[in-house]
């Protein structure tokens, strides 16, 4: 707080306490208070006025000084009211005391919104293990169809394995260090697995699929990874275009590694690229084509930024789009 704050602050007390001793001065001139008597006790009054004003200055500049470094020592804020040290002025605890209680009522209510959201995830996990297992079945029960049913009702448990998997990693983006290992990992081995967990729909879609330079190393959470490009994968099949080709390939940045994803499919408008991370947010080609829910992109930034990728999307409408990956040096990474 500085001095001018200060005396902004107590502008009208100043003021009024000033006119209080010109009053008083003036009464003692008229009732025949000899001038030297008068200027030497109105001399008195302004200095010992200014010096009251000078300690009340520098007591509450103390005073915010230390609650300001008790503030900056907190690793929780929100203690703050609970640390700082009683003040001696009676409304000035009082009001300490009241931000104590709001204090309190505010951390009683995020305890048991946490607890709340805590409970819902571990609900919502619980379920996608539940649902897991007549997937399964259906997916048994398929084999005995004839062909051409099997492969649509494939692709149908497919996209509902996928509407599971995305609420499990949804609900896992709320609290992601509980279930993040980074590791060494070959770049192959997550676009194998990522391919095989969404073979049906790429064959369904008759989608062909080409890699280039996958025998690259990075430094990640594996599962995660293969979440990430099996959402890419889903976007670039739904949104495929005459003879679709999707284009998986890597190159060494330094020590970085760049992982692009691209495809020859519609595009998607210029005006809609920058919200395509948003979440819920589908544009106009997921209102065209029906079954877009807006979140599998907006995932893939939650979960990219808890793993210090770079994620970066251009798309030229009609021809083609390109998602790019760049997963960061060992040294970089800040979570191993």
């Amino acid at each position: 707080m500085t001095l001018r704050e200060f005396l902004s602050d107590r502008l009208g007390r100043i003021a009024l306490q000033l006119i209080c001793i010109g009053l008083a001065a003036l009464f003692l001139f008229v009732t025949g208070t000899q001038p030297g008597v008068l200027m030497l006790l109105l001399l008195v009054l302004l200095l010992i006025f200014a010096t009251a004003q000078v300690a009340d200055f520098l007591r509450q500049r103390a005073c915010l000084r230390e609650w300001e470094a008790i503030w900056d020592g907190l690793d929780r804020k929100y203690l703050f009211a609970e640390c700082v040290p009683p003040p001696k002025a009676l409304y000035e605890r009082r009001l300490l005391d009241l931000t104590r209680r709001a204090g309190q009522a505010m951390t009683g209510a995020v305890s048991d919104a946490e607890a709340s959201r805590r409970e819902y995830r571990e609900y919502v996990e619980q379920w996608v293990h539940e649902i897991k297992a007549p997937i399964t079945a259906a997916r048994l029960i398929c084999r005995d169809l004839d062909g051409e049913t099997r492969r649509k009702l494939a692709a149908e448990l497919a996209q509902v394995e996928a509407h599971v998997e995305r609420a499990l990693f949804y609900a896992r983006a709320e609290s992601p260090e509980q279930d993040c290992l980074l590791r060494q990992v070959k770049l192959e081995k997550i676009a194998a697995q990522a391919l095989e967990n969404h073979r049906s729909l790429l064959i369904q879609s008759r989608v062909q699929v080409e890699t280039a330079g996958l025998d690259c190393t990075v430094y990640t959470d594996e599962k995660w990874a293969v979440f990430i490009l099996g959402q890419l994968l889903q976007n670039a099949a739904r949104y495929r275009g005459e003879a679709p080709v999707i284009t998986i390939s890597a190159h060494p940045l330094g020590k970085q590694v760049r992982l692009a994803v691209s495809d020859n499919g519609i595009g998607i408008p210029a005006h809609e690229l920058s919200r395509v991370f948003d979440r819920g947010f589908t544009g106009s080609n997921g209102r065209s084509r029906g079954g877009s829910t807006g979140m599998g992109l907006y995932l893939c930034r939650r979960l990219s930024g808890f793993l210090e990728l770079g994620l970066e999307i251009a798309s030229e409408e009609g021809k083609q789009t390109t998602v790019t990956l760049t997963f960061p040096a060992k040294e970089n990474l800040t979570k191993l």
